[in-house]
This record gives structure tokens, C-alpha cells and sequence, in this order.
């Protein structure tokens, strides 16, 4: 197969690598490609939504699985759709929400692809209830680094199903995905939000509601201080049993690169101050679509381009319950007092640990935020590694882009277990990405 020479990056814009990328149209050829490339050269790449290194391979080879994005089958008597790894979030819902079924895990965007919501173990705003997406997989099929494809499931090899469930890929070529859907009665949710004083009030009503709203997710001001920390809106969400006319979104675009010193604390502070006090005082109740509830950021077309040129750092981490309040306030803490964060920062609970070897939850709380790509920003998130670290939590790998190989170790403890699995199936090392060398999953010496 041909193959085009291309930058490729992160969603972060922080790690562009040039490649060799292949667009296979069927699994056949998507086959032939991985039969004819060398050891440690492929990774798949989605829709590019991971924000660092996770899905490019420097001056080696991608596998684009945008072409493969077919609808395979349908079964509504038992709720599970079959798809290709290449369909988008977006177009997956399109299908389903009118059928009266959604995902059961979503992410932040729509643009994600089903074979990244695998990948990385995706979760959502309902992680309480329903876990993450990989706790929804039945099977699938696994394009394997001798180019044949083999189906797998808990209960055939439960081992290589564990290690390609937020496996970032390394295990193979996802090439089609069966995953039991959630009923939707409507195409809305009915959201409550409310303005939260400060972090001791977010613990509070997070303590109330997250065993009766099926979603929830906190957004702060991560510039505020003193006895405003942690202040911010509240969101709890449950279907809509009447929904709501279908609309044409407003689209709006980010041009070019936007200059770097626009992004500075004056101008964050003043638009987190006024995203808090949108939110009526007393709180207020309204529908909103389930494509704004669960994508807000997707009505701004490339809206990455606002850090400028220079990219940005997403960090988030999740920390036990036990210990939780405490570790999300040194996290805040630190991060306030370095004025580098940017715009809101993201707050939910997260119900339990997930299935993969590589899975990023564990029940308690997870923190999420960006920051502009500068030199003191990277020291920033080695402290804030080490905060994560003290309180036994774990870096989520779709949103990493500079975690230490000594800190990865320490947060995933079935590394080994992983790394068995591996050198079973791909023993030559043919699917790497700069991330697994980065944090030493593969190469010289593993």
C-alpha cells in the first residue's frame, strides 16, 4: 500500500513527528500493510484526539484508521451495535441517539474514534454509574503484529483483552469493536447546575448527588485563591424524557494561531470569574442536547490553536477516594499559586478501577486542566506528578505528554503483567509509539 509522508501530533500540537502514514479502506490491506512494515515502526492513529505522543511513531510508520468507519451490525434485543475502529463519537451517536441508545461511556469530544475509546479506556461524566467504556466490550477483533486478525474476549484470551483495553494500541490493530449500548430515552439531558463557593462545598455536594445523578462534572477556577479555592459551577444531569428540536449547531472556528501572551492571568482569571458567576447564585434547571452536555468545546473548530503555536500540556490525574479532598487541594494549591493554568479546570468522581491493564480509573476523584506550552510549565507538572504520586493516584495516558518513566511504573502496577502480554503477541516490537518509549513500556532492554 502507498503510504504519504505527514506531520502528525497530539491534540496538545507539543509532539509533532513526521511519519509515514498508511489509509487502508478495508482490514485486508490494513493487513498487507502491517505484514510488510518493520519492528518497532506502526501505531494506529484515530482521530487525533490523544493530546500527546501516545499515537505517533518519529520517522516511522502510522496506520490512519479513518476509512475504516462502518456501521457493521445492529442488534437491538441485546443492545450491542459491531463497528469498524475509524467511525467517529459523533457519527456513532448520529446512529444510535434516534434509535433511542447512546455509548455508554462519552468523552469531551466528538471527534474521537471508537477504536481510541478502546484504546484508552475512555470514560465519562457518568463513570459512577455506568465505569468506562472498555467495561461495555464484548469483543473485538485485533489485527495482530503477524498481520493475522484474531477475535478476543474476556473469556478466550482474557489476558490480551485486558492488555488492548487502554492499551494505547501496543497489543495491535483494533479492526472491529462489538460494545453494549446504553437506552437513551431522547436526544437531551435535564441539567442542574449551581455556583460552588469553594473545594470543602464541591467534596460536599459530590457526597449528595453522585449516587443520584447519572452524570456530574464540576468545572473551577483553578487561578482562585484563599477561601475561593476550588470555587466553580456544579453540573448534574439525567435524560431528558422529552427531547429537543433538532438544530443546526453554530460553528464557529479558530483562524490561526493565536499569540501566546493573550493567555496570561489577567485574561484566564477574568473569563473564569465570569463563567462562575453565569451560573445563577440559586442554581437553575435546563435541557440541554446531548451533543452540547457532553461536547461543549466541539462548536470551536480547532480550538487547540488558541495556546499558539508553542501547543499545550493537558494534565489529569485521578487520586483514591481516601485522601482525596486533600490531594485534589495540593493539586490546586500548586497550580494556583504557579498562575499557569488556563481557562476551567474539570472535577469528577470516578466510580472504580477499569478492566485493562492499563486502565486509567480508581474510584475517587479525578482533576483535568491545560496549560500553555512554556519552560516553567513543565516543572510545574513534575511537581504536580509527584503530588499525584504521594497519594497513590495515576496519570491518565490519553492526556499525558511528559510523565517520567519512574513515576508511569509506580502508577500502573500491572506493568509486568502488561509487558507479558507483549512480548507474547509482539515479540519483535512492531507496534510502537514515542509515548511507549518515552516511558520505557518499549524498547532496548524490554
Amino acid at each position: 500500500m502507498r503510504c504519504k509522508q505527514l506531520e502528525l501530533g497530539g491534540w496538545g500540537r507539543t509532539t509533532m513527528a513526521s511519519v509515514s502514514a498508511y489509509r487502508p479502506e478495508r482490514v485486508s490491506a490494513a493487513a498487507d500493510t502491517v505484514r510488510a512494515l518493520d519492528a518497532g515502526s506502526v501505531i494506529a492513529y484515530g482521530g487525533g484526539r490523544s493530546y500527546g505522543d501516545s499515537a505517533v511513531r518519529a520517522d516511522g510508520a502510522v496506520l490512519l484508521t479513518e476509512r475504516l468507519d462502518r456501521i457493521l451490525a445492529f442488534d437491538e434485543d441485546e443492545q450491542v451495535v459491531v463497528c469498524e475502529p475509524g467511525i467517529r463519537v459523533a457519527d456513532m451517536q448520529a446512529f444510535l441517539i434516534p434509535r433511542g441508545y447512546s455509548l455508554p461511556a462519552v468523552p469531551g469530544t466528538g471527534f474521537a474514534t471508537i477504536g481510541g475509546l478502546v484504546a484508552n479506556d475512555v470514560h465519562g461524566k457518568n463513570h459512577d454509574r455506568h465505569g468506562s467504556f472498555g467495561d461495555h466490550v464484548c469483543w473485538f477483533d485485533l489485527l495482530m503484529a503477524d498481520g493475522t486478525v484474531k477475535q478476543v474476549a474476556p473469556d478466550s484470551d482474557g489476558a490480551l483483552f485486558a492488555a488492548t483495553i487502554g492499551g494505547v494500541g501496543l497489543t495491535g490493530i483494533i479492526v472491529t469493536v462489538c460494545v453494549k449500548v446504553l437506552p437513551m430515552p431522547s436526544n437531551a439531558v435535564q441539567v442542574t447546575e449551581m455556583r460552588v463557593r469553594d473545594l470543602d462545598e464541591f467534596f460536599e455536594l459530590f457526597a449528595e448527588h453522585r449516587d443520584r445523578a447519572m452524570y456530574s462534572v464540576g468545572w473551577i477556577d483553578a487561578l482562585a485563591r484563599g477561601a475561593k479555592l476550588g470555587r466553580g459551577v456544579l453540573e448534574l444531569a439525567d435524560p431528558s424524557p422529552a427531547g429537543l428540536p433538532a438544530g443546526k449547531a453554530r460553528k464557529l472556528r479558530v483562524p490561526f494561531d493565536m499569540p501566546g501572551i493573550l493567555l496570561n492571568r489577567l485574561t484566564i482569571s477574568a473569563f473564569n470569574a465570569l463563567y462562575y458567576r453565569r451560573a445563577p447564585a440559586g442554581g437553575e434547571v435546563r435541557q440541554k442536547s446531548l451533543t452540547e452536555f457532553f461536547h461543549p468545546l466541539d462548536a470551536i473548530g480547532d480550538w487547540n490553536r488558541l495556546y499558539g503555536s508553542a501547543g499545550f500540556h493537558q494534565f489529569q490525574c485521578v487520586v483514591p477516594e481516601e485522601g482525596g479532598p486533600s490531594g485534589i487541594r495540593r493539586l490546586l494549591e500548586e497550580i494556583s499559586a504557579s498562575g499557569s493554568a488556563s481557562f476551567l479546570a474539570v472535577l469528577k468522581t470516578m466510580g472504580g478501577e477499569g478492566r485493562g491493564h492499563l486502565s486509567f480509573p480508581m474510584r475517587g476523584y479525578t482533576l483535568a486542566l491545560d496549560f500553555p506550552a512554556r519552560a516553567a510549565v513543565t516543572d510545574l507538572l513534575r511537581r504536580l506528578e509527584d503530588i499525584t504520586l504521594d497519594y497513590g493516584g495515576r496519570i491518565y495516558l490519553a492526556k499525558d505528554s511528559v510523565m517520567s518513566e519512574a513515576g508511569f511504573a509506580r502508577m500502573y502496577p500491572a506493568l509486568r503483567e502488561f509487558r507479558a502480554v507483549l512480548d507474547r503477541v509482539d515479540p519483535n516490537g512492531l507496534f510502537v509509539s514515542d509515548q511507549a518509549l518515552r516511558l520505557g513500556i518499549r524498547g532496548p532492554g524490554r
